[in-house]
C-alpha cells in the first residue's frame, strides 16, 4: 500500500524524527463548500468578549446548513487544537442556531482560510512524562452558570490529546469550577 500520506482526510507528512499531521486539503474542500474561499482572514478564531446567549439574535434561515458547518468543524479538531474552544462555542447552539451564531462559525471559517495547513507533530521522543494542561472559566454560559473546562495532555512533547467541555453543573465559586475542572484531565492521563 506504501507510505501513509492521506488517511480520512488527514495529510500526514513524514519527516526524519516525527510525523507532520494536519487536514490542509479538507480545509480547502470544506471552505469551498462553505462558499468562504474568498473571504477576509482573521487572527483568532474567536471574539474576546463575552459569550453569546442561545437567544441572541434572529434564528439562521437556514439550520440543517449551520448544523452540518459545525460539524465540519468538529472533525477538523482533530488536528487543530488551537479551534477546539471556539468549535465548542459554535456546537452548544446547534439546537437553535442565530444570525449571532453564524456570525461565530463564519469567524472560524476565516480564522482556518489564513491558517489551513496547521496541525499537529509527533515526535519521537525518549521521554515519558505525562504533562497535563487545564483552564476553567467560572460561570461563563450566559444561559445556564455552568463553566467551561479546557485541556490538552503532553506525552514528551508531543500533543496526544486535547479537549473543551462545559461542566455539568453549577460551580458555587472558582476554586469549585477548577476543582470540576481537573476531573477530565485526570481521568484522561489516567
Amino acid at each position: 500500500m506504501g507510505t501513509l500520506s492521506y488517511f480520512l482526510g488527514i495529510d500526514v507528512q513524514r519527516l526524519p524524527d516525527d510525523f507532520y499531521l494536519s487536514q490542509a486539503s479538507y480545509v480547502h474542500e470544506f471552505l469551498e463548500r462553505a462558499g468562504m474561499t474568498n473571504c477576509k482572514l482573521v487572527a483568532t478564531p474567536c471574539e474576546t468578549k463575552a459569550k453569546t446567549s442561545s437567544q441572541d439574535g434572529t434564528p439562521v434561515a437556514d439550520p440543517s446548513h449551520y448544523r452540518s458547518l459545525a460539524g465540519a468543524l468538529q472533525y477538523l479538531t482533530l488536528t487543530r487544537p488551537d479551534i477546539t474552544l471556539a468549535v465548542q462555542q459554535v456546537c452548544l447552539h446547534m439546537h437553535a442556531p442565530t444570525e449571532v451564531h453564524a456570525g461565530m462559525l463564519k469567524r472560524i471559517l476565516r480564522y482556518i482560510k489564513g491558517t489551513p495547513s496547521l496541525g499537529i507533530h509527533l515526535r519521537a521522543t525518549t521521554s515519558t512524562t505525562l504533562t497535563a494542561y487545564l483552564d476553567t472559566d467560572w460561570a461563563g454560559c450566559p444561559d445556564t452558570q455552568r463553566s467551561t473546562s479546557g485541556f490538552c495532555v503532553f506525552l514528551g512533547d508531543s500533543l496526544v490529546s486535547w479537549s473543551a467541555k462545559r461542566q455539568m453543573t453549577v460551580s458555587r465559586s472558582s476554586a469549585e469550577a477548577e476543582y470540576r475542572g481537573v476531573a477530565n484531565p485526570v481521568a484522561e492521563c489516567t
